[in-house]
């Protein structure tokens, strides 16, 4: 997410981490009673980067914390989410429907989706070094 260098250059706050590392802190915050600073300091930063979204399925108690994030983000702050699973597979990652709607809403609105592909940009940079 090479935009989230360039808002950062421009002085605002950027957070750039995998969607599971985010549930981990968020689980390890729930355990050590913390869990409602680290939510507000998720809500503080003007650009969240996550990375990897929808490559882990979360249960209840991993996407509850998500949505809690997403929600005091909403038409607020700027959340980038990079994910290959379709909107339509989302459901498999949060396990509740309704969940899994309510955080895709507060994701998308509003929002400016960016398709890039489905070839691997790492994969790519590869071969070309390969062929150097």
């Amino acid at each position: 997410m090479g935009f989230g260098t360039e808002i950062a250059e421009a002085g605002l706050s950027v957070r750039y981490t995998s969607t599971s590392a985010l549930v981990n802190e968020l689980a390890e915050a729930e355990a050590g009673r913390r869990l409602s600073s680290v939510i507000a300091r998720y809500s503080t930063v003007d650009l969240l980067c996550l990375d990897e979204f929808g490559y882990l399925n979360l249960d209840k108690k991993g996407a509850k914390p998500m949505f809690q994030i997403f929600t005091e983000r909403e038409e607020c702050k700027a959340t980038a989410v990079a994910t290959n699973s379709p909107f339509a597979e989302w459901d498999k990652t949060f396990g509740d429907p309704r969940l899994c709607a309510a955080i895709a809403d507060r994701i998308t609105f509003p929002c400016t989706l960016i398709q890039s592909g489905t070839e691997s940009y790492r994969f790519h940079v590869t071969e070309a070094e390969r062929r150097d």
